[in-house]
């Protein structure tokens, strides 16, 4: 989609000074934001594999260390899940063995599905602020002061990042943002559980884990690995459908916004009833976004033309 070198180091500006105005936070009032120290070094962690990786190129077996260790600090600060809802009137707790193990794997796998997400001019960051709104008016609600804090000082810088990123952009957030942003957002989500149902956290992160299920589905099915790098993302998609950034990332948002929704409105459902829901539009996503189906159509149509003459 571009045809000239851009760079791709503006993630280090934008979370670098959101980083800055959290640590300064915390000197003008030390009593209260001191013990967040731990989730804000944490952040940094993640930060730095992610400037690695673009400086460098590091494995995914690097970058889940990364993340294992900054999930440490985060559990430390008694930021994991804690229960998978309640299923037909029974909550389900997880037990201690399983809360971290459990928490590592869905922070991990929310960093890298924003991560995948990053494919077009300007969308990873406004579905991120979308998101980040989300939970920034969950933590209002229920005075969370690290959930306010977080998502109100990544929301501007990542909206002035957008000045330079929006199509046709002249900066690119690199692996530095996106995967500090995906990890952002997990901290945010897995403190969204402690007041609201899991599964609405899960309609608010609607867009990147759709899409990654979708995507690793898919590849399973063909039988590929599902690690595998490939164009079958839903940016990638409705971009061929439309042939406009733009257009696409807009519509994105708004499906987006759609999901953060229906996720606040559920957000005292039973998770039963949500995540069959949820299951519904994944296989909707499925089938939609299928590829295959319009080439052997097409392959069909041909076949039968063919055999007419």
């Amino acid at each position: 989609m571009h045809t000239t070198h851009i760079p791709r180091g503006a993630g280090i500006a934008f979370v670098l000074s959101a980083l800055f105005v959290l640590f300064l936070l915390v000197i003008f009032d030390y009593e209260q934001l001191s013990q967040y120290l731990l989730v804000y070094s944490a952040i940094l962690i993640v930060f730095i594999a992610g400037i690695l990786d673009d400086k460098n190129g590091i494995s995914p077996k690097v970058k889940f260390i990364f993340i294992f260790f900054a999930s440490i600090l985060l559990y430390c600060n008694d930021i994991a899940i804690e229960t998978l809802g309640s299923y037909l009137g029974n909550e389900i707790y997880l037990p201690s063995l399983l809360a971290f193990p459990f928490t590592f794997f869905a922070i991990a796998g929310f960093t890298n599905a924003l991560n995948l997400l990053d494919g077009l001019d300007g969308l990873a960051g406004t579905v991120s602020i979308v998101m980040l709104g989300a939970f920034m008016w969950i933590g209002y609600l229920h005075h969370d002061t690290l959930m306010v804090t977080i998502a109100a000082v990544f929301i501007p810088a990542l909206a002035a990042f957008l000045l330079f990123n929006w199509n046709p952009a002249k900066i690119f957030m690199g692996d530095s943002g996106s995967l500090t942003l995906g990890f952002v957002i997990s901290i945010l989500a897995v403190k969204a559980t402690h007041y609201i149902a899991p599964t609405a956290v899960l309609f608010m992160l609607a867009i990147p884990v759709l899409d990654t299920f979708v995507v690793m589905t898919r590849r399973i099915q063909r039988g590929r690995s599902p690690f595998s790098a490939d164009k079958n993302h839903m940016h990638h998609i409705l971009y061929n459908r439309y042939e406009d950034v733009k257009y696409t990332v807009i519509l994105i948002v708004y499906i987006q916004i759609a999901f953060t929704m229906i996720g606040y409105q559920l957000r005292d459902a039973d998770d039963f009833l949500s995540l069959v829901l949820f299951g519904i539009l994944f296989f909707i996503f499925l089938n939609l976004l299928d590829q295959r189906k319009r080439r052997r159509k097409k392959g069909e149509v041909y076949s039968f033309k063919k055999m007419e003459i």
